[in-house]
């Protein structure tokens, strides 16, 4: 068997990605990150992968958020630090639900390009290439702006480390403390006057002070002020990822230095195809969305090139097919699963397939659609006997108004109040907060039915 080579995705098919018009410039870019020092270590991505292992078991859970596309221009500190909050209050929620660690993943530090449904759009009888992330081209509708340019991969690598520097900072520097934690979540409830959160969060508060008058404190337990935080993105723009690959010289292994997890979506899931062959060969966890079109024997052909050894938390199957869609869908590909005798953590995204084009000509999601497909993931997993193992979301910090519904009920007419997002509309603060409460009602649920978190 030829031994893998970071370059071998070059000879497949490849999809959804760019054509650079100036080889000069993109060697030279490419070049120039080979030098780069990672941005994440394996070490880490090892980490990572133990604890998705245990969530695949039904010993952790997978909360895993963030923008759908990052932007160059609405990078800041303070917007960084409200979505690594929002994470901090729902994996609080989710805690307390699931009575397991939650396992905190930001789509961050590194989600700049994004697949497209065509590769040109129209405007006004205007026809010019698709926006692809700030990463590939700009959001601005000129020729110009939407050729690719290769050095916007150098301001992405620099975008990414300062994101990853803050990120850290506040893991470790007290930002996380338990107590803070609550005191926003206590915040949320009191100004939505929900009767609910507020007694959940009243249970959590008792907790705490338990745990205090027994002496387990921020003080004197390290667990308490700091928190582990991970980041992901879609694994799209190849000639990135491959100059950010090192090899592990503990393992002897490649990683991909982009991030602790890449994904590969639904678009660009072909089994012979760039993006599979790429992530084949690197040790991090691998995300794989499963959607509506993906069969049986796609999803086992795929579990076997990207997990050949049946590793626990290597590969994370991440369901999105619509709401009332997933009780059609996913039985098949659990099914499929089981034949295999596979060991996968099963996520739910319930946005991507939850896209729709409101009356006021916005993209937007639905809340009910977004929640409706969250309680067919766990129906179908509580029917199956299998694991639901973690969530994953397009959100944000920022009080933004891209997705209606929820207890504030944006309606279709807000949407243009606060729409920031450059591609998909994300779910605001409220609106992830209002989710992690009720998917913590369904983990409740699953342990008042009897339901054993373990693999059947």
């Amino acid at each position: 068997m030829t031994e893998w080579q970071k370059t071998n995705w070059r000879n497949k098919p490849r999809v959804q990605m760019p054509d650079y018009t100036d080889a000069a410039a993109l060697a030279k870019v490419e070049g120039q990150l080979s030098q780069y020092p990672p941005l994440v270590f394996a070490g880490e991505a090892r980490r990572l992968k133990q604890h998705l292992g245990a969530a695949g078991r039904g010993e952790a859970f997978l909360l895993q958020g963030g923008d759908c596309a990052e932007s160059f221009e609405q990078f800041s500190a303070d917007a960084i630090r409200d979505t690594f909050k929002v994470m901090l209050q729902m994996a609080m929620v989710l805690t307390y639900g699931a009575k397991v660690p939650v396992v905190k993943v930001g789509r961050m530090a590194g989600q700049f390009a994004k697949p497209r449904s065509a590769p040109t759009e129209v405007i006004d009888g205007v026809e010019l290439p698709s926006y692809r992330g700030d990463i590939i081209n700009e959001l601005a509708f000129t020729p110009e702006s939407r050729i690719p340019n290769p050095g916007k991969m150098l301001q992405a690598y620099t975008q990414a480390a300062a994101t990853l520097n803050l990120l850290r900072a506040f893991s470790t520097g007290g930002f996380a403390d338990m107590s803070m934690v609550h005191s926003w979540t206590l915040g949320f409830t009191d100004e939505q006057d929900v009767q609910k959160y507020s007694e959940i969060a009243d249970r959590i508060q008792d907790t705490i002070d338990f745990m205090g008058a027994a002496g387990i404190t921020a003080d004197t337990t390290h667990e308490f002020s700091t928190v582990e935080f991970y980041t992901s993105h879609e694994g799209l723009l190849l000639e990135y990822e491959e100059a950010l690959t090192r090899l592990d010289s503990t393992s002897g292994n490649w990683l991909a230095g982009s991030g602790h997890m890449i994904w590969i979506g639904d678009r660009t899931r072909q089994p012979d195809g760039a993006h599979v062959e790429f992530c084949s060969g690197v040790l991090n966890p691998i995300g794989l969305k499963c959607g509506p079109t993906t069969t049986a024997e796609d999803l086992k052909v795929l579990m076997s090139k990207l997990n050949p050894e049946n590793e626990e938390g290597r590969l994370t199957l991440i369901a999105r097919f619509g709401a009332g869609k997933a009780g059609e869908h996913l039985p098949r590909l659990v099914k499929a699963v089981k034949e295999e005798g596979a060991k996968v953590t099963w996520v739910c995204d319930p946005m991507h397939g939850n896209t729709i084009k409101s009356a006021t000509g916005y993209k937007t999601r639905p809340f009910d659609s977004v929640l409706r497909e969250v309680r067919d993931f766990f129906g179908v997993h509580q029917a199956e006997g299998t694991i639901p193992g973690g969530v994953h979301f397009e959100m944000t910090g920022l009080d933004v108004t891209e997705c209606t519904g929820g207890v504030r009920a944006v309606t279709e007419e807000d949407l243009s109040d606060r729409y920031h997002t450059a591609c998909d509309p994300r779910l605001n603060a409220t609106q992830s907060l209002e989710l992690a409460f009720l998917v913590a009602e369904e983990l409740t649920n699953l342990r008042r039915n009897g339901k054993k978190r373990a693999v059947s």
